[in-house]
């Protein structure tokens, strides 16, 4: 059942060093929110996706498709700080009850610059023209995209109409610690970095789909690989793993998007191995330390049985990895026609994960107590606020073994 099991974080006052704490960790990919709409609280599609996270109730969550508001993008003045669009969704909604007998929500907001609607300078789509200058886009509720606007994004180191579009935020229980200090960003990572890198070439010619100067820059992430360690009130530090690699499809027989996102997929196998290849936008180099515990969370666009992947990397590198528990299949008991139980979305594959660790050096391991995928409709909406359903687990940490 979906409230099977409530994530009931144990507060600090209450646990001793020797104590397990368990949380719900929560991805949720909010389907193209914008600056404009995070204002103010008044946009009732996001008032329905509030709702649904306050029933959801998270003690950790990943937002995919928020805008990373960057200065002189669309609803964002040249002088404004950049960022701030996760603050706003808290703030303006998540804090705020959005039905009667609802609690509003305490989140720290993380969010980081990406590479979506960031112009190259290059004519990466190889259409004959460099298109670095984004169109505005369409107002609500005609939001879609143009073909200005595609051709803007085709350009850039990740699809985007405008910058910081399809961008990420995570929110973290205030009751937990984001230490800060030692969050590492991959954004710039080039992806000729990755031995053995499926990089595109042009399927008549066979030569590199992109030039060596363009290979020497372009970067892995479509978006960004964040890990983002939190401290639990029992001593334990937990490695959150997010990420949102390209979709799949929308490229041509060279495919350059497959191939990316099988790559972007891969980093994790990689950085959980400690590959030497791996720098961060610090110019800190090497992957986790041995034995730390983490969660892989996002939407990563690739299911392990259906769709589009390329060479099936969900189940080749990171369902079928023992240092991954992928034991416990997130379902949901809410029958929609066309979908099977473990689907979350609603063009029907599962996309979107909460994968943790095993467990690790100097602690008693994780344990996933429970799972699924949440579909049901706020009461009063029509329709589910978004394409993607969020998909949720209640996860036990256990103390870290004194030194």
């Amino acid at each position: 059942m979906l409230g099977v099991l409530l994530a009931l974080l144990v507060t600090a006052t209450a646990v001793a060093q020797t104590g397990s704490v368990t949380i719900r960790v929560a991805t949720f990919n909010l389907e193209d929110v914008r600056t404009a709409s995070l204002m103010h609280g008044d946009d009732a599609r996001l008032r329905s996706i509030a709702e649904v996270i306050q029933r959801l109730r998270p003690n950790v969550i990943l937002l995919n498709e928020i805008t990373y508001d960057v200065p002189g993008a669309p609803d964002v003045p040249a002088d404004a700080e950049t960022g701030q669009n996760a603050r706003r969704f808290v703030e303006h909604y998540l804090s705020v009850p959005q039905a009667e007998g609802l609690r509003g929500l305490d989140f720290a907001a993380f969010m980081a610059p990406t590479n979506t609607g960031m112009p190259s300078g290059f004519d990466l789509d190889r259409s004959g023209e460099i298109v670095s200058e984004f169109p505005e886009p369409p107002a609500p509720p005609e939001s879609g995209q143009t073909a200005e606007g595609r051709a803007f994004g085709g350009d850039c180191w990740g699809f985007g109409t405008f910058p910081g579009q399809y961008g990420m935020a995570l929110l973290v229980d205030r009751r937990l610690t984001i230490d800060s200090d030692n969050v590492r960003t991959f954004r710039l990572l080039p992806w000729s970095y990755m031995p053995g890198a499926f990089l595109p070439r042009d399927p008549e010619t066979r030569e590199p789909w992109y030039s060596e100067e363009e290979l020497g820059l372009f970067r892995l992430s479509s978006k960004s690989h964040w890990d983002v360690p939190i401290l639990l009130p029992n001593g334990r530090v937990v490695h959150l793993l997010c990420s949102h690699p390209t979709p799949p499809a929308f490229d041509g027989p060279e495919m350059r998007n497959k191939k990316r996102n099988h790559d972007e997929i891969r980093f994790w196998a990689d950085y959980i191995s400690g590959d030497s290849y791996i720098v961060d936008d610090a110019n800190t180099p090497g992957g986790l330390e041995a034995g730390a515990v983490f969660v892989i969370l996002g939407d990563l666009n690739a299911d392990p049985d259906e769709g589009s992947s390329f060479k099936n990397p969900i189940e080749r590198l990171l369902l079928t990895d023992d240092r991954i528990d992928a034991s416990v299949v997130p379902r949901s008991e809410i029958e929609i026609a066309g979908l099977d139980a473990d689907d979350t979305s609603a063009f029907r594959l599962r996309v979107d994960y909460v994968l943790p660790s095993r467990g690790g050096r100097g602690g008693r391991g994780v344990e996933v107590l429970g799972a699924g995928v949440w579909r049901a409709i706020p009461p009063g909406r029509a329709e589910f606020p978004s394409d993607h359903f969020p998909v949720w687990a209640d996860l036990r940490f256990g103390p870290p073994l004194e030194r």
